[in-house]
């Protein structure tokens, strides 16, 4: 083998592998942002569940997947006080 089939070669490895780096990069984060989603979902479904017996309602909405999404547990419970605070 010459060198240049060589050097053509690990240059053409080192292209794939910047590619398949940047494809991957971007779905992990989708991947994560809709974990996360799923994960503020379920989290005010449950919240809507335990707080309809006192007239607290919690919408589904982008803003509270979001914020009971990123926050977790404390975004939910931020979201409860708001709702009580303005009702």
């Amino acid at each position: 083998m010459e060198w240049t089939t060589i050097v053509f070669g690990l240059i053409g490895l080192l292209g794939l592998y910047l590619i398949g780096l940047f494809i991957i990069k971007p779905l992990k984060f989708i991947f994560k942002l809709v974990v996360y989603l799923i994960i503020g979902a379920v989290l005010l479904i449950f919240a809507n569940l335990i707080c309809s017996q006192f007239g607290i309602h919690l919408p589904l909405n982008p803003f509270t997947l979001v914020t009971a999404g990123v926050l977790q547990v404390p975004g939910v419970i931020l979201l409860l006080l708001m709702e009580y605070l303005l009702l």
